[in-house]
């Protein structure tokens, strides 16, 4: 860049920012995204006014978002994230106003991100009926603090304003939707609305197909003999098959979306301030993904860090005080009700010997290339009628009993309000002030340090409120067996003292307050990896929470295992850094490798003749497999020889083995950290598992002790980028999920792993000491310069240095300013 450029964007950069600080005035653009353009410093709003903002673009393509109220802030949060990822965020408009089989066609998949539906007519069947049912409107029109505050609507408002000003002031580049017709303008209710989608993911989200699908059964027959109807009804489901789905469907580590946190008191660290380690694991396409922003209200509001797409505020971030992340909770958000109906009429259920009827939704789905569809669903007091939570667990609607699904956080549209709040705290007091005042999130944890030592782990969100002694009373014998294996209460829907009931502290009736939340302050280390929050800290154990909240005194996943080894090691070395931080993230190391490796190749070679009979009744030389296993250096670097071999080996062993039979040493509540542990070499299944990994690895032609990043990587701009990290069954910290796919090298893609990565620390001044990696980049887009860029910073294991404070902003080297408007 020419000095006489630079000395420019100075200026502008000074400029925008006096003013706003000053006189509350923001320029006006005069240049498009693709496309930015120098402002003289001089220049002003013109006549007219119109929603404004002054973008400043860092390295990466990171935007420093100025404004003098929310409504600009969310105006030039808008504008950036159209910029960025106008395709996936179009995407999702097309799907929360169910229109996706009118543009995709109704039988094609979504792609997930903003529920677990399969197919496009079921989502749209849902989404337009939650538009057509007016929602989302009641919920904007709802006083807070049950409802959104004026300075979220305000930023949702702006936000809203600044993607449609981007739209008509723009041209679509990304080959993913120019020229689509479905792009289009969005109002304040469409950035709620998918809100809204986010917050239900975990519940209603999760079950959509089952809401869809649900239709009342033909006429019943006869009733029963008094007393066995209800007898008849509730054994149609077996109860033990049920405990097993159930704890299927609702366990963390199955989820696309996961993560790792960890805060550090000042005990523990060089300089007595607190330091953070965020690695949340979601997923790396479509419209879950985090983006990056910085956005500024002089004397307001200075906050940095990533928001997920979409949504107006920032997630997981830092201030100068405060830093903070989330990760995916074991809570299980919602709970069924089974209903007693009516004998002359299925959509009518008893309560307390009352009919009540069932609301028809009635909805109709336009379709590409045929006749609209239309499909009715059911919803009661509690919610809607569902038939299943996943093929696993159905719950038919009979003639006699059906389900009904409730989701607290169908009502819940303050999540970007508590993303607010914490933006604005000073202290990890102020993020539990935050989380209280709020209570808008609906499936997370959240870890936090502050500058001053403090530590925070909670498990804040928003819970059905389900005590033991609720779900003791009033569960029905589906509900005994779901409940104490998931956290899945089935309550008695007929009776009326069976109702949730509220805590004087929750802003929403039949929700846990947060004064039940399980709570840890100022632990040396607090660490959350999707597990209860049972080991937040091995020394401090937290217990007496309700069981839908989690589990305790349970066996942990192979990644809390080895999460809760290496922070408490170090955090008994002491004198930690955000260089440990850092070093934390990429250590790589593979826990069950440390468990298993040597066992492994004992085991193997124990083999009669280096010999092991495959899956296929085939004989297999695994001979060569046996050293290779026992020189892994047991991480899951790009250069590890070995980690491919038992990455393999161990999803297949793990996959056929009951944890009971793969250990000699069983769990053990007093040490569960360590416990499972000693690989059972006598378990058969390690010589199938091998064999079919040799001969899976020989027909592909990959080496036995190929390094790992030639056969797990990405493919950016042509070129193959080697990643390191490992899968949850390894139990890798930086965890990379990867689909196998043998003929293209092994696992040529990511799915869903280490995502908006954060460590952050402080020094006294006022600019935190923050590095910062978005794994997949800020842009969906292949032709922007942002696509990529940050994908090879991953490969190497670099970091982003965090431009928080003016002066960081101002010198960057890359420095672009951007002034934005509304043109009327």
């Amino acid at each position: 860049m020419h000095r006489s450029t630079r000395s420019t964007l100075r200026r502008a950069a000074l400029a925008g920012a006096a003013l706003l600080a000053a006189t509350a005035v923001v320029p006006p653009a005069h240049a498009q995204a693709r496309a930015p353009a120098q402002a003289a410093p001089d220049e002003r709003i013109p006549a007219g006014g119109g929603l404004s903002a002054v973008i400043r673009y860092t390295e990466n393509g990171i935007p420093h978002i100025l404004g003098r109220d929310y409504a600009q802030i969310g105006f030039g949060t808008g504008w950036a994230q159209a910029a960025d990822q106008v395709c996936v965020l179009a995407d999702g408009f097309v799907t929360v106003s169910g229109e996706r089989s009118r543009w995709f066609g109704q039988d094609a998949p979504t792609d997930g991100s903003l529920s677990s539906v399969t197919r496009n007519l079921s989502s749209d069947l849902y989404f337009k009926g939650v538009r057509e049912s007016g929602t989302v409107e009641k919920l904007l029109k709802t006083p807070a603090p049950a409802g959104p505050s004026k300075d979220l609507k305000e930023l949702m408002r702006g936000w809203a304003a600044g993607y449609n000003a981007w739209l008509a002031q723009n041209e679509v580049t990304d080959p993913a939707c120019r020229g689509a017709g479905w792009l289009r303008p969005v109002t304040t209710s469409d950035v709620a609305a998918r809100g809204f989608a986010i917050a239900v993911l975990g519940g209603e989200g999760r079950t959509i197909d089952g809401i869809t699908a649900a239709q009342p059964p033909a006429p019943a027959p006869a009733p029963p003999p008094a007393g066995g109807a209800r007898t008849a009804a509730r054994q149609e489901a077996d109860p033990a098959a049920a405990a097993a789905a159930a704890r299927a469907f609702f366990d963390t580590s199955r989820y696309d979306m996961g993560s790792n946190a960890v805060a550090f008191s000042g005990s523990t660290t060089a300089n007595g301030r607190g330091l953070l380690l965020g690695n949340p694991h979601y997923p790396w396409q479509g419209g879950r993904r985090f983006w990056q922003s910085q956005q500024t209200i002089p004397g307001e509001l200075n906050v940095s860090g990533g928001s997920l797409l979409g949504m107006p505020a920032v997630s997981i971030g830092f201030n100068e005080k405060v830093a903070w992340s989330h990760t995916v909770a074991t809570g299980t958000p919602v709970n069924l009700h089974e209903l007693t109906l009516d004998p002359a009429d299925p959509t009518a259920y008893l309560v307390d010997g009352v009919p009540q009827k069932m609301t028809r939704r009635t909805v109709t789905v336009p379709v590409a290339g045929g006749d609209p569809v239309t499909r009715t669903q059911w919803w009661t007091r509690y919610g809607p009628v569902v038939t299943n939570l996943g093929a696993a667990l159905p719950l038919p609607w009979t003639g006699r009993s059906a389900y009904a699904l409730n989701d607290p956080n169908a009502s819940n549209l303050r999540g970007s309000d508590t993303a607010l709040a914490l933006g604005r705290a000073r202290s990890v007091a102020g993020i539990q002030d935050a989380l209280a005042r709020t209570q808008g999130l609906p499936w997370v944890n959240t870890v936090a340090a502050d500058s001053a030592g403090g530590t925070l782990f909670t498990q804040t969100q928003v819970l059905p409120r389900i005590t033991d002694d609720l779900a003791a009373r009033c569960s029905t014998p589906l509900g005994r067996a779901t409940y104490p294996a998931s956290g899945l209460a089935v309550l008695d829907g007929a009776r009326g003292d069976c109702a949730l009931g509220s805590d004087a502290d929750a802003v929403q009736p039949g929700v846990f307050g947060p004064g039940k939340a399980p709570t840890l302050r100022d632990a040396p280390y607090a660490e959350n990896s999707n597990d209860s929050a049972w080991l937040a800290n091995a020394d401090r154990p937290i217990t007496g929470y309700e069981r839908i909240w989690g589990n305790v005194a349970a066996p942990r996943s192979m990644r809390t295992r080895g999460a809760v080894e290496d922070v408490s090691a170090m955090a008994a070395k002491g004198r930690l850094t955000v260089a440990d931080l850092q070093e934390q993230q990429f250590a790589n190391r593979a826990p069950a490798g440390d468990l298993a490796a040597a066992d492994a190749a004992k085991a193997c070679s124990a083999l009669p003749a280096g010999t092991a009979t495959a899956s296929d009744g085939s004989v297999v030389d695994v001979s060569a497999a046996c050293p290779v296993l026992a020189r892994w250096d047991r991480t899951t670097d790009g250069a590890s020889r070995g980690a491919l071999l038992f990455d393999r080996f161990w999803r297949r062993l793990t996959a056929s083995t009951p944890p009971a039979d793969l250990w000699l040493v069983p769990f053990s509540a007093a040490d569960p950290v360590h416990t499972p542990r000693t690989l059972n070499r006598a378990v058969p299944g390690i010589g199938r598992a091998l064999a079919d990994t040799v001969a899976e690895l020989k027909t592909a032609g990959i080496g036995l002790d190929a390094p790992l990043g030639e056969h797990q990587f990405v493919v950016r701009d042509g070129r193959k980028l080697p990643v390191g990290g490992g899968t949850e069954a390894l139990g890798v910290w930086n965890k990379v999920e990867a689909r196998w796919d043998a003929p293209a090298g092994g696992y040529p893609d990511v799915s869903n792993g280490s995502s908006h990565i954060q460590a952050v620390g402080w020094d006294g001044s006022s600019c935190p000491v923050a590095r910062t990696l978005l794994t997949y980049g800020q842009s969906s887009n292949p032709g922007s310069p942002y696509h990529a860029d940050q994908t090879r910073l991953f490969s190497q294991e670099r970091w982003v240095r965090a431009r928080f404070c003016e002066r960081d902003v101002l010198t960057s080297p890359q420095l672009k300013v951007v002034l934005v408007r509304e043109r009327r």
